[in-house]
């Protein structure tokens, strides 16, 4: 079984997994292009602009 459709939560159609239509899967795309969802960074490697991003551990 597949997850529901992240907008509006109706089963997926193939044409446009994981969006039941072309509606939500254009509501999706404008929310990213209208910066909606963002993903988040740290900040705290702003004292040196010129020094490389810090290293995560592994």
């Amino acid at each position: 079984m597949s997850k529901p459709c992240p907008i509006c939560g109706r089963p997926p159609v193939d044409d446009f997994k994981p969006f039941c239509s072309r509606r939500c899967k254009t509501v999706d795309l404008n929310r990213w292009l209208s910066e909606g969802y963002r993903i988040p960074v740290a900040d705290d490697w702003d004292e040196d602009p010129e020094a490389p991003p810090p290293q995560r551990p592994n």
